[in-house]
């Protein structure tokens, strides 16, 4: 199967929205990521994922990590595509 044709087309949002969390900041918590997603308007899938991240702060790598695991769990690695 084509991996095109399995790609939402939100597929990279996700890496969008880490980015623009850690512009000059080492450290976010969950409340800015949640906050983030819902400005950046997120599709409902992607909303989800960032849902099920555990309160607390994150340094980038534990957050893409919560992510990623997320996705994973969801089968959505290949169609939103995965965030580092």
């Amino acid at each position: 199967m084509d991996m095109e044709m399995i790609r939402s087309e939100s597929f990279g949002e996700l890496q969008r929205l880490v980015d623009s969390l850690y512009v000059g900041r080492e450290v976010v918590d969950r409340l800015d990521l949640v906050v983030q997603a819902e400005i950046l308007d997120l599709d409902a899938d992607l909303q989800e994922i960032v849902t099920l991240v555990p309160p607390g702060a994150y340094e980038r790598q534990r957050l893409c990590d919560q992510l990623n695991s997320a996705l994973a769990a969801h089968g959505w690695g290949a169609v939103y595509g995965t965030v580092e």
